[in-house]
């Protein structure tokens, strides 16, 4: 496995992609599972245009095999594949504070370059999850850890705490908002009009440190040219809107702009082991 996906990150950007959406229509037409939700998650977005669907099936392709250049390749060669840059002055206004940046980014276009960029111009710590597939979880680990640049920690308390050090040091952290958290991590929280189990770290942690929080992701631009870079301000609750909510209609606007580059096949609405569903409360 390893040397396929080496000879995968070798691929220029532009061919990769093609064969990421060759991958995600066959993903798509070989699964009745992903296809219903697919289909409903769109649908519950209001979004039912077909033509925005086969894009979506496209993108979603284009994300897997886009990573093993993003984890394989070295860092300044990852950064390098962003060609375009909107709203830095935000970090940068976030690092003058001292508190640190909590870099949030939802499953849309190439997120896994986020953090990488992030790490080529500061200091960042990232969580990550134990993969479903075990014998990803090696390249995973080196492909989001850089070193002092780009530090890789698990989720679970010791991340947390490694989290808040980085902080500390006025460093920035990495969040994925729209990963299914686990019992107790989480509230039901509308996303879409319909409620979600939206996890509660990102709010806990810039009330405990006051960092600054920005919504960032790096948008696919078309003909594998690479990736546009955007960070900025999350929006604030409108009451008697809860932060979770300010959250989750922050990341719906930035959806909204690029719709295809939304990972909808991914189960955002699942209800974890042990969690009331919401129709339940």
């Amino acid at each position: 496995m390893l040397f396929l996906l080496r000879l995968a990150a070798r691929l220029p950007l532009r061919l990769a992609h093609a064969l990421g959406a060759v991958l995600g229509w066959m993903v798509y037409l070989c699964s009745p599972r992903y296809r219903k939700d697919f289909k409903r998650n769109l649908a519950t977005a209001g979004l039912s245009d077909f033509r925005l669907r086969c894009s979506a099936v496209a993108e979603a392709g284009k994300s897997v095999m886009e990573v093993p250049a993003v984890w394989l390749r070295p860092l300044e060669r990852v950064a390098g594949l962003v060609v375009e840059v909107s709203g830095w002055e935000h970090v940068d206004d976030g690092a003058r504070r001292g508190k640190g940046v909590i870099v949030v980014t939802p499953h849309i276009g190439c997120w896994e370059v986020v953090g990488q960029y992030v790490a080529s111009r500061m200091p960042i710590t990232v969580m990550y999850r134990t993969p479903k597939i075990r014998a990803l979880e090696p390249l995973m680990r080196i492909g989001r850890g850089r070193g002092p640049a780009m530090k890789s920690v698990p989720a679970d308390l010791r991340g947390v705490r490694a989290m808040l050090k980085a902080l500390k040091r006025g460093e920035a952290i990495g969040l994925l908002p729209d990963q299914v958290p686990g019992i107790g991590e989480g509230e039901w929280v509308e996303f879409f009009g319909k409620p979600a189990y939206t996890m509660t770290l990102v709010r806990r942690i810039a009330e405990q440190t006051g960092a600054r929080v920005l919504l960032c992701c790096a948008e696919r631009l078309p003909g594998g040219r690479g990736y546009r870079f955007v960070a900025e301000p999350m929006l604030a609750p409108r009451p008697p809107e809860s932060a979770l909510r300010a959250l989750n209609r922050s990341l719906e606007r930035l959806i909204r702009r690029h719709p295809e580059q939304y990972l909808w096949g991914y189960n955002r609405y699942k209800v974890p082991a042990g969690v009331l569903p919401p129709d339940a409360r």
